[in-house]
C-alpha cells in the first residue's frame, strides 16, 4: 500500500498556518507512535473548537501522514481556499444529500490507496455542556467495516481554550497548548463479517467514541462521564419536563 506524499499544496498551507500555531500554542503531543508508519488508516478525533481542523493536521503533519479531512462542500467554493483544499486532497461533503454518499466511498478508495482519512464522528462542535464527545454519527463505521483499516482514536484539547465552542472572539492570554493523545487502534473485530445494519453501525461508532472519550479523560485529567452525550435525547427531556 502507498502512502499519499505531502505534496506542494500540503507544504504551502504548512508554510501558511505553521507559524501562527506556533507562536499561538504550546504543544504536548503524546501517542505519535500509534500513528500507522504505511498503510491506510482511519482517525477518529472530538470536535470543540473551529480551530480544530488546523491544530489536528498541524500534529499529524508532523508524523509525516498528513490527513484527508471530509470537508464542508462550501469551504471548497473560496477560490483560495478552494484550491488549497483541493490540492492537499480533502473530501467534500454535501450533507443531507444523495452526494454524502460519494464522499464516503470516495474516503474508502482514499484508505484503499493507502491513505489516512480523518473523521470528526461527531459531525460538529460537541454541543456536551462540559465538553465530553457526543455520540458519533455512523459514516466512519461505514468506512472502518468497508476497509478494515486500523481506526485510531485521538483525543485533543487546548484549542477550545483559545476559542471555546460557538465563542466569537478568542482568548490570547495567557498562552494555550495544544494538547493530543493517539491511542492504539479500536478493536472492531467483533463487528467484522456482520451485515452493516444500522444498529451495527451505531454499535461500532459508540465503541469508537468511548475510546476517544477515555482518551480525553487522560488527557483533561478527569474521570468521564458515563455514555455519550445526545442532543436529541437531552432536546426531548427538556422539552417532556417544560
Amino acid at each position: 500500500m502507498s502512502r499519499r506524499r505531502i505534496g506542494f499544496w500540503y507544504r504551502l498551507a504548512a508554510v501558511i498556518a505553521k507559524p501562527p500555531l506556533i507562536v499561538l500554542f504550546k504543544r504536548d503531543w503524546r501517542g505519535m507512535e500509534n500513528i500507522p508508519a504505511e498503510g491506510g488508516f482511519l482517525t477518529a478525533v472530538n470536535h470543540n473548537s473551529y480551530l480544530d481542523p488546523l491544530l489536528y493536521a498541524h500534529f499529524q503533519y508532523n508524523t509525516g501522514r498528513v490527513p484527508r479531512f471530509l470537508a464542508k462542500a462550501a469551504l471548497f467554493k473560496p477560490f483560495f481556499v478552494g484550491a488549497v483544499m483541493r490540492g492537499t486532497g480533502q473530501i467534500p461533503v454535501v450533507r443531507a444529500t444523495t452526494d454524502a454518499a460519494a464522499a464516503y466511498r470516495a474516503a474508502v478508495e482514499a484508505v484503499n490507496k493507502g491513505e489516512c482519512v480523518a473523521f470528526y464522528p461527531e459531525g460538529t462542535l460537541t454541543r456536551d455542556p462540559d465538553q465530553w464527545p457526543m455520540a458519533g454519527k455512523t459514516g466512519i463505521a461505514r468506512v472502518a467495516l468497508l476497509t478494515k483499516a486500523p481506526v485510531i482514536p485521538v483525543a485533543q484539547w487546548g484549542g477550545n481554550e483559545f476559542l471555546p465552542p460557538y465563542a466569537k472572539k478568542p482568548s490570547w492570554l495567557p498562552r494555550k497548548t495544544h494538547r493530543v493523545l493517539v491511542g492504539p487502534p479500536v478493536d472492531l473485530t467483533d463487528w467484522y463479517g456482520k451485515e452493516p445494519t444500522a444498529e451495527v453501525l451505531r454499535e461500532v461508532t459508540a465503541h469508537i467514541m468511548g475510546d476517544v472519550k477515555q482518551l480525553l479523560a487522560e488527557v483533561r485529567g478527569v474521570p468521564a462521564p458515563p455514555g455519550l452525550y445526545d442532543p436529541r435525547t437531552a432536546a426531548r427531556k427538556e422539552r417532556e419536563s417544560e
